[in-house]
């Protein structure tokens, strides 16, 4: 008689395995019987009746060691071709050859195993291979996790061995976390959309030693809003220093070679960059892409203009400086500067006025369009929030030892914050009333705001180019 099907045991369905039933999976608790479970809890308890869940001989080693040490005896089954206590061919020279102890760090701390062995030496262990100290996977995701949060390698050691009891060496750690530069490379490296809306280019300052000397190179991070109104992080690039030299260039060689990388990567066409005044940048994005309008960063401009002027009078300062690129018009932008100058805090301070004259051809392209082309190109805000949650991770490192070391913690750093803000929207679908859709601060492939009026403006202003 066939068993009946119900509901409760029927197999699940996988859609992308064009509906072909896949076994449903019980959950762990119902495979573990009762007093498996007490002895296990015993074994855990420390002298003060606490469980240890994580380090050696906790609950979880236990687990860890029992399953590693029966995926073994699987492994060594499979090479033999019998069951353990069962028979090889007639004549065969292999056979199972005791165990041999071994400690392998796991992301539960160190787990002492008993592996098993072959007479002829031939069984390579895959899932704890021969000469490896540890096994990857969750070690190995937390320790870039706490790499990517900004800890030095010394500080990951210390953390594993005082709340894990894991024992790893210096190189280990760095060469787990050098693991991931092939990925750095391949996403430095990919290709980019034709066109770009606008692209904004900031940079962060880190400390790497280069020519025999620690010193400060910017490290510079662009983000571009594509046709579909999305900001994408586009690439990260470090100032490189000249032999001999112990600063780093920041010359139009370098924003040149910026440049071309973007082109070499599919770039096509850019409409605005916003950038800050920074020498030479300019010549090399109109060099690299002749359409682009270069837009100075407004807030870059108010915050240099607010430099020399006194704590008690920037606020009085800083509303007078508002109705300069609050204006209309240009026009009107040249009026309100010209009034702040012959006025009393243009005579006080001077050298305010003067940011945005030495400024004005690229401050003043924003003026031409609405309120939702202004909002997008005010500020580089967009990418300072970006820069500012990775100051944080980077200013725990006391140097780098080289730029590549460098970007690959930015790197971390930028798919860790990606990863939160998943998180943080995920919770948000769980919570009753509460929009799915809104969006994160910075978040890569985040849309701009009121980008549907914004892109009907730059539509009209430069036609057949948003394609």
């Amino acid at each position: 008689m066939k068993q009946q099907v119900t509901s409760e045991n029927a197999p699940a369905r996988d859609p992308e395995a064009g509906g072909e039933a896949v076994p449903e999976r019980r959950p762990l608790r119902e495979l573990i019987d009762d007093r498996v479970l007490d002895e296990l809890l015993e074994r855990s308890r420390d002298e003060a009746g606490g469980l240890r869940l994580t380090g050696e001989g906790s609950m979880l080693g236990e687990l860890v060691k029992a399953v590693l040490e029966r995926a073994l005896e699987a492994e060594l089954t499979a090479h033999l071709g019998y069951e353990k206590g069962g028979r090889g061919e007639p004549g065969g020279a292999n056979a199972r050859n005791g165990r041999k102890g071994k400690t392998v760090q796991t992301g539960v701390g160190p787990v002492p195993l008993q592996v098993p062995r072959d007479r002829a030496g031939t069984f390579e262990p895959v899932l704890v291979p021969k000469r490896a100290g540890r096994v990857a996977g969750g070690l190995d995701d937390m320790v870039i996790s706490l790499y990517a949060h900004g800890m030095s390698v010394r500080d990951i050691l210390h953390h594993l061995a005082q709340v894990y009891g894991t024992d790893l060496s210096h190189e280990t750690v760095s060469r787990i976390t050098d693991a991931v530069m092939e990925e750095v490379k391949a996403w430095q490296s990919r290709p980019l959309d034709p066109v770009y809306a606008v692209v904004f280019l900031d940079a962060i300052v880190v400390k790497v030693r280069d020519n025999h000397a620690v010193q400060n190179k910017p490290a510079y991070v662009a983000i571009g809003v594509d046709a579909d109104g999305e900001k994408h992080v586009l690439g990260i690039w470090v100032a490189k220093s000249a032999p001999g030299s112990a600063a780093a260039g920041e010359g139009a060689g370098f924003w040149r070679s910026v440049m071309a990388d973007l082109a070499n990567r599919g770039v096509q066409d850019i409409l605005i960059a916003c950038v800050d005044g920074l020498a030479g940048f300019s010549d090399a994005i109109t060099q690299a892409f002749p359409r682009t309008v270069v837009q100075r960063c407004v807030v870059h401009l108010v915050r240099n203009a607010l430099r020399p002027v006194a704590r008690r009078d920037s606020g009085e300062v800083a509303r007078e400086l508002r109705k300069i690129y609050t204006a209309p018009s240009a026009d009107a932008a040249f009026d309100a500067l010209a009034e702040f100058s012959a006025g009393p805090w243009g005579r006080k301070y001077p050298q305010a006025a003067k940011v945005f004259e030495a400024a004005w051809d690229d401050f003043i392209p924003f003026l031409d369009f609405a309120p939702p082309v202004r909002k997008l190109l005010y500020t580089t805000n967009s990418i300072e929030s970006l820069n500012y949650q990775l100051r944080k991770v980077t200013k725990a490192r006391g140097h780098f030892p080289t730029d590549d070391a460098a970007v690959k913690l930015l790197w971390l750093a930028i798919i860790n914050i990606e990863d939160k803000r998943a998180r943080e929207r995920a919770a948000r679908r769980q919570e009753a009333g509460k929009r799915s859709d809104q969006p994160a601060r910075l978040v890569e492939g985040q849309r701009v705001i009121g980008w549907r009026e914004a892109l009907n403006e730059l539509d009209l202003a430069y036609p057949g180019r948003l394609r």
